[in-house]
Formats: structure tokens, sequence, C-alpha cells
């Protein structure tokens, strides 16, 4: 049995939780943002996609190998969704996951993404003993390879035109991060 992700687990500014049905509004405004969709699977969002992605999330667990569970980013002071990250089980090592994150555009350049994935890889290392995270981005999305080389992770591979993507071919960056780098970047982080 997969465990279920926690009612919140919070950072100094944001808390995380598991999406809601009452998130659709919130979900349309910034996944429709052509700032935040250019580098995502959608090209358009809409009220539909909404209820799709927030009916497939209302019973899915954490940890269920080779599945997709997306988490809320709601910023505390005020309370709205701001973006949402997702964790994917892998399906043949599910002690491996694949994290992807989404940010609303008037959110960017605030740290929120930082904030949010160091808390939900401190969770994954932590509380899931998770062996090794990975994440793959376009190479032309310069903010998303910088977040995660400030967090830690290590280039691993760089595929060229591998696969086609809203009329061309992308090329990718795949990054990761092991339990052992992780544990020895937050002993390094917490030393005088």
């Amino acid at each position: 049995m997969s465990p279920r992700f926690p009612s919140s687990l919070t950072t100094r500014r944001l808390h995380l939780r598991r999406l809601h049905r009452a998130d659709a509004q919130a979900l349309c405004a910034y996944r429709s943002q052509p700032e935040v969709a250019r580098y995502q699977s959608w090209t358009t969002y809409g009220p539909d996609d909404a209820a799709r992605l927030l009916d497939d999330q209302q019973d899915r667990d954490i940890g269920t190998p080779g599945t997709w569970l997306q988490v809320a980013i709601v910023e505390t002071s005020s309370g709205h969704l701001v973006g949402d990250c997702g964790l994917h089980c892998l399906e043949d090592e599910p002690q491996q996951f694949e994290i992807g994150i989404t940010l609303a555009h008037d959110h960017h350049g605030k740290g929120y993404a930082t904030e949010a994935l160091e808390c939900l890889l401190h969770y994954l290392f932590t509380t899931l003993s998770a062996r090794r995270i990975t994440a793959t981005t376009d190479v032309l999305n310069e903010p998303a390879a910088a977040l995660f080389r400030r967090l830690g992770f290590r280039q691993e591979a760089h595929h060229i035109e591998h696969r086609p993507y809203k009329g061309t071919l992308t090329s990718e960056f795949v990054f990761a991060l092991l339990s052992r780098e992780w544990t020895a970047r937050s002993h390094s982080h917490q030393q005088p």
C-alpha cells in the first residue's frame, strides 16, 4: 500500500498539499499563461483540462509505481494556489522519482520553486527513502535548468532533437540527484 501524501508540508512562505477540486479556476489561470505553457505538454489549458486532472488526482497516492501525483503549491500569506509540482514514482523502481514544477508567471523570480522543491526533496529522501530523483527540462528553459543545478542536481544527459514537441524536435537535459548527494549537500549547508 502506498503512503498518503501529508495534509500539508510547510516552508517559510509556502505550504504544499494535495490538489482539491476547488483549485480548478486557479489551475486554469496560471496553466493557461503562454509563459507557463511554453515548456509544458499543453498549449492551452481550460476548465475541462483542470477537471480531468483533478478527477485523476482524487484517489492518487504518492509512491504508487507508474503514477504521477500533482502537489499544490500555496502561498501561505495569501492562501492562493501559485503552482504545482509533479511527483512520478517510476514503475520499475519505486525508490526513484521524477519531479517537475509549474509556477504561475507572476510568481517567478521569488524563490518559490527552490523553496517548494527543497521541501519535496527532503520529504522524498527522508520520509519515503527515495534513492534517486530525476528531472527533465527543455534545453531552452534556462531558468528550470538553473533551478535544478541550484538544488544540487547533476546533469546526466543532453538529448539532441530528442522528441517531437509542438511542431519541432526538442532537445532536453536530464538531471539527477542521489540520496547520498542530497544528504552530503544538506550537511554542508548546515555547517557554520
